[in-house]
């Protein structure tokens, strides 16, 4: 495996009872290990391409998007570029992600929407216009393809985001498609699935009719603008073969789902996060994930060393979806299954709430009992902030030491939001609305102390989860209540996996049962402190100077 070398913050006093000490960066050679892999205990790292990082200063003006823009509503140079250069870095191995979820990079509107104090352009990715081509102000093909490439060497998994439901609104320089292809009335109310489905999201947000089986022809202004790039033949013959082999309708739904399924069976990624579920009929999912599947499995056949996981991995915007739901969803007329064949993991809103009301134990045994027992094989995406809930879990940034325990430790998988890491601001003087919480990775003040702080703290729980699969897909189980020790132990056909948890635990010296999950004489290491200790009489005796213990074998 590829050796890299990365900076890591090394901070000996993140404990919130601890006397912060001085800090120093250590520049180390790290050898990426293939760990054991499980998408249920993934760690996912979603990030804003716009805002991420900027790797090609060459692509940040296209189409003349130079409009005046309200505070944080343009495009601000972050590319593919910019994310294969932190993945060379080893930025995401320091963290522990083994999976990263850009927001969508296709080509997007030209022009801006006016409102409010200034223009909007489409930086966030969800204005698609033209989904055969990648945006040129977040690259090009073959820099999409080094991003994958680069991951996959680095053991990390690359998702893209999937935008179905609808094109990018009307502007002086983006037409609406035909009404053959989209609705532009009425716009939804959210009473009840009718009102929710075949409806505009908002205004001025044209609504694909994804519904309908009724052979389309293509937009006008897509075949203008392909026969001016000089590839108006090969776009319709590879439609032809589309439509020819798999017998579906010209309908726009396959269109869409066509094109969404030639970057996986071109560029291999790994899945799609798919925006918008429930706005769209559910047996449209599961004809996604039929498609994608045929794509996933003729790169596969093409790529037949390239170790990929043996499903294509699809996780869904349900907006709203809770955990405690189970498998449905609720609407108030009607409920729906989006697990059923289509989604293996759907986004869970609910898990910043659980996260700030429920002490450590009622948190984790609610979330084992549920992912053990009626989402059995499937999964929830927990996250603390997104791009788009403007009531985050810490929307002030003071409980970063708090907000990496909970959502790192917690069963099912983790969604880091780019910057969670390092407590990047979520309220900006002179934003308004959600441009709050779409801010510039803060890249220039990486050198601060705190930051440092936070960042290593984030670091170890990170690596930590990212060894051990059973963190996130594994069986939780209480040892003790005072002090407060778990558990989680997870066995399948190629992974067993074992770890001891304490949380709340006297700095210095402290002892912790471990009794039925390291047997005597066992050696353990302390990953959080980096202390070794020795099991005896079913117990781990171990000075550190932090409330927290990471324990795992020290072969481990």
């Amino acid at each position: 495996m590829k050796k890299v070398i990365v900076t890591l913050a090394i901070a000996m006093g993140v404990s919130s009872c601890t006397k912060p000490v001085q800090t120093e960066q250590k520049t180390v050679a790290v050898v990426k290990k293939q760990e054991p892999f499980d998408w249920r205990a993934a760690t996912v790292y979603f990030l804003l391409t716009d805002r991420f990082n900027n790797g090609n200063t060459d692509n940040d003006l296209n189409f003349d998007r130079s409009k005046q823009t309200a505070k944080l509503r343009g495009f601000k140079g972050g590319d593919l570029a910019g994310v294969t250069q932190k993945i060379k870095e080893g930025y995401f191995d320091a963290l522990g992600v083994n999976a990263i979820w850009m927001s969508p990079v296709l080509e997007q509107n030209h022009g801006a929407v006016d409102e409010g104090t200034g223009a909007t352009y489409g930086f966030h990715g969800y204005w698609t216009q033209d989904w055969t081509r990648i945006d040129p102000n977040f690259g090009t093909e073959e820099e999409l393809r080094e991003l994958i490439k680069t991951a996959h060497e680095h053991g990390i998994k690359i998702l893209l985001d999937a935008v179905v439901n609808h094109t990018g609104p009307v502007t002086e320089k983006d037409a609406v498609w035909p009404a053959s292809w989209v609705r532009t009335t009425p716009q939804c109310e959210y009473k009840d699935y009718a009102s929710t489905v075949s409806c505009t999201l908002v205004r001025n947000l044209p609504d694909i009719r994804t519904e309908s089986d009724e052979e389309v022809s293509l937009p006008p202004q897509l075949l203008k603008k392909w026969k001016a790039e000089g590839r108006l033949e090969q776009e319709l013959l590879e439609l032809d073969t589309f439509f020819n082999e798999t017998g579906y309708p010209r309908a726009p739904r396959f269109y869409i789902m066509k094109w969404l399924a030639d970057y996986i069976e071109e560029f291999g990624i790994d899945g799609y996060r798919v925006d918008t579920v429930k706005h769209v009929e559910e047996k449209v999912w599961q004809e996604f994930k039929q498609i994608c599947d045929r794509a996933f499995e003729n790169y596969k056949k093409k790529h037949p060393k390239h170790g990929m996981e043996k499903e294509f991995y699809l996780v869904g915007e349900v907006y709203g979806y809770g955990i405690s739901g189970g498998r449905e969803y609720a609407f108030s007329d009607r409920k729906v299954d989006y697990f059923d064949k289509s989604f293996q993991s759907l986004i869970n809103f609910e898990f910043k709430w659980n996260a700030k009301q429920l002490p450590y134990e009622a948190l984790f045994k609610k979330y084992d009992s549920i992912l053990q027992g009626d989402l059995k094989g499937k999964g929830v995406l927990n996250y603390t902030a997104s791009h788009d809930d403007g009531q985050p879990y810490d929307a002030d940034r003071t409980l970063w030491h708090e907000n990496a325990i909970r959502l790192l430790l917690s069963p099912g998988t983790a969604q880091i939001y780019y910057g969670d890491e390092v407590a990047r601001p979520l309220k900006i003087q002179g934003a308004e609305g959600d441009a709050n919480l779409r801010s510039l990775m803060p890249w220039q003040q990486m050198e601060e102390r705190e930051l440092q702080e936070i960042a290593a703290h984030w670091q170890k729980l990170g690596s930590f989860r990212s060894k051990h699969p059973s963190i996130g897909a594994g069986k939780h189980e209480q040892l003790t209540a005072t002090p407060y020790v778990f558990s989680r132990r997870l066995k399948t056909t190629t992974i067993n996996d074992s770890v001891v948890v304490g949380l709340g635990l006297p700095q210095g010296e402290k002892t912790i049962e471990v009794k039925g999950v390291f047997a005597d004489g066992t050696s353990v290491r302390d990953a959080y402190s980096g202390t070794l200790s020795t099991v005896t009489d079913g117990k781990v005796s171990i000075a550190t100077p932090f409330t927290l213990l990471l324990l795992e074998e020290q072969s481990k």
